[in-house]
């Protein structure tokens, strides 16, 4: 594996937990501004972001390792890893 095979695996190890928190945290906000009654429109629409952002990290996550594993030679990229686990 080169340096550079390194760096792409590294970078995916990094941005795949704050892929995961910024749903978490968005959910959160939901949940506070639902709680207080301040915006419950807004409360609604950030959930339904979370569960947007949730999906589509996902589906960027699994993109990354496979062209990753792509990068490295690897001819069962798509097979490689799980999906990230994203689940609420």
């Amino acid at each position: 594996m080169s340096d550079e095979d390194n760096v792409i695996r590294e970078l995916i190890g990094e941005i795949t937990p704050l892929m995961k928190r910024f749903p978490e945290a968005l959910e959160r906000r939901a949940g506070d501004l639902m709680a207080t009654g301040k915006d419950p429109q807004l409360g609604s629409k950030l959930e339904k972001g979370a569960d947007a952002m949730r999906d589509s990290g996902n589906i960027y996550l699994t993109w990354a390792r496979h062209y990753a594993a792509l990068s490295e030679g690897t001819s069962d990229a798509a097979d490689e890893e799980d999906e990230a686990d994203f689940g609420t």
